[in-house]
């Protein structure tokens, strides 16, 4: 089993910046590759909306991004310490909302959709005032 376990969040006004970091530990049944190999992404869930893809880095280390956070989220991984990072500047009052970190076994390409990841961290509440 795999598990995400996430740090950061918070609140800030329209503008400003927050860092969300999610450490992995485990492994995948059947899976023999390291966590450095898992896709991860970042997720988020605003109130009364579904939960919506943000960033996602495959395999391979390629980076996919919601058209909503092209040029202002920065997804990366620090293979040596697990650790998935979602850094976001120019925050805005909708990106507001429960954030999620995933991860599923190796795959290329975007992958954005809850229903390709098998794993998720506990949440963490991103709130932007304008």
């Amino acid at each position: 089993q795999v598990q995400l376990v996430q740090y950061g969040g918070g609140s800030v006004q329209a503008g400003g910046s927050l860092r969300l970091a999610c450490v992995a530990s485990g492994s995948i049944p059947s899976h023999t590759s390291p966590t450095s190999h898992f896709c991860m992404a970042w997720f988020r869930q605003g109130t009364g909306k579904e939960r919506e893809g943000v960033a996602s880095i495959d395999s391979d280390g390629d980076l996919y991004y919601a058209d909503s956070v092209k040029g202002r989220f920065n997804v990366s991984k620090d293979n040596a310490a697990n650790t998935l990072f979602l850094q976001m500047t120019s925050l805005k009052p909708e990106d507001t909302g429960s954030y999620y970190c995933a991860a599923r076994g190796r795959c290329f390409g975007e992958f954005l959709s809850t229903r390709e990841y098998e794993y998720w961290g506990q949440a963490t509440q991103v709130t932007v005032s304008s």
